[in-house]
């Protein structure tokens, strides 16, 4: 099993930080960049340039891998960070994730699962050596103490990381001209600068600027934190959608240029184009959107969503067996009929 090793490996490669969108982004971008035009290959050399500066490694020791993972030929994970970090904020050390998804890629199945994590989940932190809120670990360590709460929680590896902040949301969304996206109900939220207030939206399907859909993603007001990962999760489908599109394609030297200012990554350019299989199998990326079940808690009067127990078992049992790394469900499945099989 592979929690039984104490694997040293550390990587080599460099890796840099900053959110989430980017996996989402560069994928069906680089499926239309990748052509023989010669906007193609501007848009490609140029992308590959911005990749490469935002690209920064994390020394760090792993106990969920025996040797690092080839995304060519090998299923693996990134986390997507999305730090509450802007220019009002000054990008300070002691900066929180406002935002956690973790995405297992199947490379055979040409798959992805996509895993919202609460921002006010309480789980062991182990750069503090106690429990907290799991946003909390980043202000202790940044996006190394983040992989190691998330691989501690759900005792799978994290492979790769991408941590962008709250600009690069902004700017992305801006450069693609907006997104639409169903808006659940009316609310009224703080923009970017913390003026309260500063975003009015009505319900309903509409287009949305980036600053809208920043608030759209962060607002929790009138329902929680689950509700909130399937917003985050909505807009990101959005983005997807319409960074695909025809459209979508003349904007991509805005895209690349917002993503670059905003991100720090361990993906290589070179690993990044070996996802582009995701994007042309079949129909294109199949994502299946996952939520951790639990419920409202105070702990020395204190607010932390406590997570269940049994669903979060079920959890990590679906991301094992979609990594299929020692231990999932279906390895112990295999061995009960095995048994049988032979009389045991």
């Amino acid at each position: 099993m592979a929690d039984n090793y104490r694997t040293t490996y550390k990587t080599g490669r460099k890796r840099k930080k900053r959110k989430r969108i980017f996996f989402f982004l560069v994928v069906p971008m680089l499926v239309l960049i990748l052509g023989v035009t010669t906007y193609g290959a501007f848009l490609y050399n140029k992308a590959q340039t911005v990749m490469d500066e935002s690209y920064n490694p994390i020394e760090r020791e792993s106990t969920k891998r025996e040797k690092p993972v080839d995304p060519d030929i090998d299923n693996v994970s990134i986390l997507f960070i999305g730090v509450d970090d802007s220019d009002t904020r000054n990008f300070s050390a002691g900066s929180r994730t406002d935002a956690l998804m973790l995405a297992t890629l199947n490379e055979k199945q040409k798959s992805v699962k996509l895993l919202s994590i609460p921002r006010d989940s309480y789980v062991y932190i182990p750069s503090k050596g106690y429990e907290d809120k799991i946003n909390h670990a980043y202000g202790s360590g940044g996006a190394k103490s983040t992989i190691e709460a998330v691989e501690e929680l759900l005792d799978v590896p994290v492979d790769y990381y991408v941590n962008m902040n709250f600009n690069a949301f902004i700017d992305v969304v801006d450069a693609l001209g907006g997104i639409k996206v169903e808006v659940p109900y009316a609310l009224s939220e703080q923009d970017s600068g913390d003026n309260k207030n500063a975003i009015q939206l009505e319900a309903g399907l509409q287009k949305l600027d980036g600053e809208e859909a920043l608030a759209l993603a962060r607002t929790r007001k009138l329902d929680n934190d689950i509700e909130r990962g399937k917003r985050q999760q909505e807009i990101l489908k959005a983005i997807i959608s319409r960074a695909a599109s025809a459209k979508g394609v003349t904007k991509y030297s805005d895209v690349i240029e917002a993503v670059g200012d905003n991100m720090t990554t361990d993906l290589s350019f070179s690993e990044m184009k070996t996802f582009i299989d995701y994007a042309t199998a079949g129909s294109g990326i199949d994502i299946e959107t996952l939520t951790l079940a639990g419920g409202d808690s105070y702990i020395d009067g204190v607010y932390y969503y406590q997570l269940d127990q049994t669903e979060l078992e079920t959890t990590r049992q679906t991301l094992k067996s979609h990594l299929e790394v020692p231990g999932y469900t279906s390895d112990l499945v295999n061995s009960d009929i095995e048994s049988e099989e032979k009389g045991y």
